[in-house]
């Protein structure tokens, strides 16, 4: 992913995709839930930092610049790239609808609740086109990359991270145009992942996922979890969207709870 994949700095890179299904209905790919939920401990650590510099407990800056910034930028590209796979595993022999539009409700239905719960706490820098928005749209998307040869889909994603290279304009400095990130005008926000450069990496988990197929590979690990050890750790990435709405207010709440203690 991009070290600078949008002119806004992006302070909260996050989204879980945990209601794409897999290859067969009812199966889990432990694999994938492993990795969602290494996704969500990225995640997690990322929104500490930022909680502890929003409370002061850091310098200013800190999670916007260095290590925290790489960081949050590979934790929405990874989350993205999920996504893209779980679209690919979920309809690729043929588009479920009904499944389709319910896991697209559930997502964009969460988007909604994010932009008015930081709309409210940060009303001047609130989410409006974020990780969710984001996964949502991609997803809309990303049906009409699934019939595409693996190798043009993996083309349109470079295509897509180049865009912004070229292609920005004032043109695009409206308000309804932001969801593009194609405008030249820096925007406010605590989180912020539009389409260009951010449905490349979707459409590389589409790719991956796609030639995986081909390969055989998603019918060999589409099998129960052989321990209880992996069974468990795969059990947060079996529930990301759920963790991800309530993550963020638990930790704003132990590091308020202890800033108070230190006073």
């Amino acid at each position: 992913m991009p070290a600078k994949p949008t002119t806004p700095v992006s302070m909260t890179q996050t989204l879980p995709d945990d209601t794409a299904p897999y290859a067969r209905p009812g199966a889990r790919i432990p694999a994938l839930d492993i990795a969602r939920t290494g996704a969500l401990a990225a995640m997690v650590l990322f929104h500490f930092v930022f909680d502890l510099e929003m409370f002061g407990h850091v310098p200013r800056g800190t999670a916007t610049t260095g290590i925290w910034r790489a960081l949050a930028v590979a934790t929405a590209g990874s989350f993205l790239c999920l996504a893209g796979m779980g679209l690919w595993l979920a309809h690729g022999t043929g588009i479920r609808w009904p499944a389709f539009w319910r896991r697209f409700a559930k997502v964009a239905g969460a988007a909604g609740l994010v932009s008015i719960g930081t709309y409210i706490a940060f009303p001047h820098a609130f989410v409006f086109f974020g990780i969710l928005h984001s996964i949502a749209l991609c997803s809309l998307l990303g049906l009409l990359a699934l019939r595409l040869p693996v190798l043009a889909i993996a083309g349109l994603a470079v295509v897509v991270f180049y865009v912004p290279e070229f292609a920005r304009s004032s043109a695009f400095d409206a308000p309804y145009w932001w969801w593009t990130g194609l405008q030249t005008r820096p925007l406010s926000t605590v989180d912020y992942e539009p389409i260009f450069p951010w449905f490349a990496p979707f459409l590389a988990g589409v790719a991956v996922s796609k030639f995986a197929t081909q390969m055989g590979l998603w019918a060999r690990l589409s099998t129960p979890a052989p321990s209880r050890v992996i069974h468990l750790a795969g059990l947060p990435g079996r529930h990301s969207l759920l963790i991800y709405l309530i993550h963020q207010p638990i930790l704003i709440g132990l590091v308020w709870g202890v800033t108070q203690l230190m006073r």
